[in-house]
């Protein structure tokens, strides 16, 4: 079985890539690499355009991990199949995906300034949310200067990768109480924004903090004794 090459772990930034058609079916088309992110961590699966040379094309409408490391591109509906073996160009939703980039980031940051476990959370291109285990009431106005100083102060961002065994030894690493971190496949990769927050993830960001840009606390909800839902927006 063909296990997609996942670029975006390696660079964010890739907009494009020449790729071949390994498997075509109903579930969706797979490659044998790809920029395309599939939906996980709660971050959504990217969108854009497979493209032959000779002027062919077909709309991807979503990306899904599939079994054994393949990454579906999930076609709109009625569109007739590539061939398997068909050359491509493989183009982002560019604008979609960096917007995405930037929540997920603006999101570790979030969880950077409130420091409780995460038993949730979701990105959109426009807004995104965490819900955290805790009774303590947080103040919008507060959270979102201290989102904002992160922010502004321009930090690093950048992945690393550690072994199974090493996550292990470390548990304190993982914030999410709900989703452990996929083990088996004998590495882990973490995000690092030095001085600020480390733990797993899997999902795209931007390069620096201040890419980010402005953010707001937009809403806090209690969704249960021990759940507060917060929710901010690019401002």
């Amino acid at each position: 079985m063909t296990v997609t090459d996942p670029l975006f772990q390696h660079d964010a930034y890739q907009r494009t890539c020449t790729a071949t058609v390994v498997e075509a079916g109903e579930a969706g088309v797979v490659l044998d690499r790809t920029v395309f992110y599939p939906l996980g961590g709660g971050q959504p699966g990217d969108t854009g355009v497979l493209r032959t040379a000779d002027g062919r094309e077909w709309r991807v409408a979503d990306t899904r991990k599939g079994e054994g490391g393949r990454i579906l591109h999930v076609l709109q509906a009625g569109a007739a199949l590539p061939a398997p073996g068909t050359a491509v160009t493989a183009s982002l939703d560019w604008d979609r995906r960096h917007a995405h980039m930037r929540m997920h980031t603006g999101l570790h940051l979030l969880g950077s300034v409130l420091r409780f476990g995460v038993t949730g959370g979701q990105i959109a291109a426009d807004k995104g949310r965490l819900d955290f285990d805790t009774q303590d009431e947080i103040d919008k106005d507060a959270v979102t200067a201290a989102v904002n100083a992160l922010v502004a102060a321009n930090h690093r961002v950048q992945s690393m990768w550690i072994t199974d065994e090493e996550l292990d030894r470390q548990p304190e690493l993982v914030r999410t109480l709900s989703v452990q971190p996929p083990r088996g496949a004998g590495r882990i990769r973490l995000l690092e924004i030095p001085g600020v927050d480390l733990q797993p993830c899997g999902g795209t960001h931007v390069a620096a903090t201040g890419e980010i840009g402005p953010v707001a606390v937009t809403k806090v909800e209690s969704k249960g004794r021990r759940n507060k839902r917060v929710y901010i927006a690019f401002a």
